[in-house]
């Protein structure tokens, strides 16, 4: 199994090499999901990818970010340098980077990212068809789960199996984009959760979980067919990736780590085994504390920095020099992946004092500290009474670890298309239509039911009141659950019945729905889940024959206003209400509260007194709500340029529905003191 290391830094790919890694994970200075960290202009990309190559190495860098139209010719540029400077894969998240990279570099290898939130087989279906080698599924997984993805779908899949675990799915966070302007999608999450949240007014870290550690696993990850073990922490220092590549670099040869080292070094309250053995508790929880910094002591961080700091000599060279009267001297050079190399020197000379002996040539060719390689065998043919001096041997080491050290930086002949986004104009006027979107059926009224143009509803709810809802069904988009976490097979006999009684519209907030859909034929709506953010991304929803999509919540009305118009394809956007900021399956209230005893009206309380509501879908999976209600009734001047607004209710009763209605039909304002206008005019970072 591969051992994947982060770099952040020069230093890191050092580290990461010389403990173990087979591969390394970095990015380029933009579009990548780690901001903050130093990461690698041109010169020290190439560097370090010819670093790794020489070692036997791979790179993969990220790509793992939304992007915006207006970066996307700055998006085709950095993928230019990815190919020029022989990467080895692109990790995506976004559908748009997605559809650029097969425009412009079709034999590139992409690896799709955990912030694809893939987390079912038929969602990794979908991206093994479009091309995708390798895919991240979702950190939430049980062993058995991400073994029903290996068993059924031919692609390679990896699996985080060490460092920070994100309270909510990956690709689905969006409290720190929300409540700061800092977008984890954007890399620059701000770390929100760790920040003390509490149940009810308690003060806790209710957001917060422990480190993942997968030692213990690491086995029955290999044996199930997990390809690479991917290690969190491009934003950690150097000791950090030498210390987590080496534990599981010895695991890889049946040894023991050292796991105190490891968790001296960094962890939070100590380590949890996460989600992999399907257990779900409270014990998964923990935060930093004094103890955990002051563990990481300077003897500790000095003896790692030592274990990389000396170049560890691991590829065996086969040498055969001939330095024979009146001929040129040659050398042939072998390595253990039979790359070699013949080169040829001008002839020796006559010694007139004291002649080279074999000894001598031996050890000067074998000084070959400060390089990957050793001597494994090494042949000297030499006539008697010739010498060669010690500065031309040196010469000619240097020379053949040149020329192997180029032969093993082989190239991945990734092409490269150029090509220019032109700057789309302002989209026409739209003849904006509204739809709602609601928890449950109580929340309908009639007067509604006649007024919207869809309504998307939960499908458990359509199932249980399909008699009432039938005649409604063309109205209906029904709602998969967003997360279908070892449930994929019961949702589909969910849709065949649906789709036998006449449903024949379905929303899809992950690629695994639109998948679903496709092979049921059903009517695809796109939601804002899909973290739509640019018009390659429209694009491409269109070629997968989507009706429509809601727009991510993390563009600027100005923004949406320049997205590229498609002939027959909708755009909406969510205009009103308590927006889902995280889905998480470990629910923070079940930690102190039972089920029985929750009914979905508790909330967590931050450090300023906000409440964020905390509702539940049957126990299978929870949301965390904004602790403010997005109003835009009065707005909506300002987004005529969609063809629909959403109104998102959750926690509301049917009169506050109503009331909501109302204003949007109406444009006027909502009575309320505390409001959002979420990032429609703020952005993010």
């Amino acid at each position: 199994m591969e051992i994947l290391a982060p770099a952040g830094s020069f230093e890191s790919v050092i580290a990461g090499v010389n403990n173990g890694a087979n591969a390394i994970y970095l990015g380029q200075q933009k579009f990548n999901a780690r901001k903050n960290a130093e990461n690698f202009d041109y010169e020290t990309l190439k560097k370090a990818i010819e670093y790794c190559h020489i070692r036997n190495v791979k790179v993969y860098q990220t790509l793992n970010t939304i992007v915006f139209d207006e970066e996307l010719n700055d998006l085709i540029d950095t993928i230019k340098v990815a190919c020029e400077l022989n990467v080895d894969a692109l990790i995506v998240q976004d559908l748009g980077v997605l559809n650029i990279i097969k425009k412009v570099s079709k034999n590139m290898r992409i690896h799709a990212s955990t912030q694809m939130t893939v987390h079912t087989v038929k969602g990794a279906q979908f991206l093994k068809d479009l091309g995708i080698k390798r895919i991240v599924v979702s950190r939430e997984l049980s062993l058995k789960e991400i073994k029903d993805i290996i068993d059924n779908v031919d692609v390679e899949i990896e699996v985080f199996g060490h460092g920070a675990l994100c309270m909510s799915v990956s690709g689905q966070c969006y409290m720190s984009a929300m409540i700061g302007g800092r977008s984890g999608n954007k890399g620059n999450c701000a770390g929100t959760c760790r920040l003390p949240f509490g149940i009810n007014n308690n003060k806790d870290y209710d957001l917060s979980l422990k480190d993942l550690c997968s030692t213990d696993y690491y086995k029955q990850l290999k044996e199930i067919g997990v390809t690479s073990l991917k290690i969190e922490g491009r934003m950690k220092r150097p000791e950090y990736t030498a210390i987590t590549s080496k534990a599981y670099s010895l695991l890889e040869k049946d040894l023991t780590p050292d796991t105190n080292t490891l968790k001296a070094v960094f962890s939070r309250s100590g380590f949890t085994d996460g989600y992999l053995s399907g257990k779900i508790n409270g014990d998964m929880f923990g935060f930093r504390n004094k103890d955990d910094v002051l563990s990481a002591t300077d003897e500790i961080l000095s003896s790692l920095r030592e274990s990389y700091r000396k170049e560890k000599q691991t590829i065996p060279l086969d040498i055969k020099i001939s330095i024979l009267k009146d001929n040129e001297i040659t050398v042939n050079v072998c390595d253990n992946e039979n790359n070699s190399c013949h080169l040829t020197f001008d002839k020796a000379e006559i010694a007139i004092n004291k002649p080279s002996t074999k000894e001598m040539v031996v050890e000067s060719l074998s000084k070959l500290g400060g390089t990957p390689f050793y001597v494994n065998n090494i042949e000297v043919l030499i006539d008697d009474g010739l010498i060669v001096p010690k500065s031309k041997l040196n010469a000619i080491r240097r020379e053949f670890v040149e020329n192997i050290s180029n032969l093993r930086n082989k190239q991945n002949n990734f092409e490269f298309n150029k090509i220019e986004i032109p700057k789309n104009h302002i989209r026409k006027i739209k003849n904006t239509s509204l739809r709602a979107r609601y928890s449950n059926i109580d929340q309908i009224s009639q007067k509604a039911l006649d007024l919207l143009e869809y309504i998307y509803l939960p499908i458990d709810e359509v199932l249980e009141n399909e008699d009432i809802l039938s005649e409604y069904s063309d109205k209906i988009i029904i709602e998969p659950d967003r997360i279908c976490f070892g449930t994929e097979n019961k949702l589909i006999e969910k849709l065949k019945k649906l789709l036998n009684l006449g449903f024949k519209n379905i929303s899809a907030s992950n690629i695994a729905h639109i998948e679903i859909a496709k092979e049921l034929g059903l009517n695809i709506f796109g939601t804002n889940f899909l973290n739509v953010t640019n018009s390659q991304s429209l694009e491409f929803l269109q070629n997968y024959n989507l009706k429509d999509t809601i727009l991510s919540t993390e563009l600027t009305c100005n923004q949406i206003s320049y997205l590229k118009d498609f002939e027959n394809f909708k755009t909406g956007v969510l205009s009103y209400g308590y927006l889902p900021l995280m889905i998480v399956r470990n629910c923070p209230i079940k930690r102190h509260i039972k089920c029985s005893e929750c009914k979905s009206k508790n909330s967590l309380t931050d450090r300023l007194s906000n409440k964020f509501r905390v509702t539940c879908n049957r126990q299978k999976y929870s949301e965390i709500l904004n602790s403010k209600p997005l109003i835009l009734s009065d707005k909506q001047k300002d987004f005529n340029k969609v063809d629909f607004l959403v109104l998102y209710f959750t926690v509301e009763n049917q009169k506050q529905c109503d009331d909501v209605i109302n204003a949007y039909k109406n444009q006027t304002s909502l009575n309320s003191k505390d409001l959002t206008r979420g990032l429609y005019y703020r952005g993010i970072n």
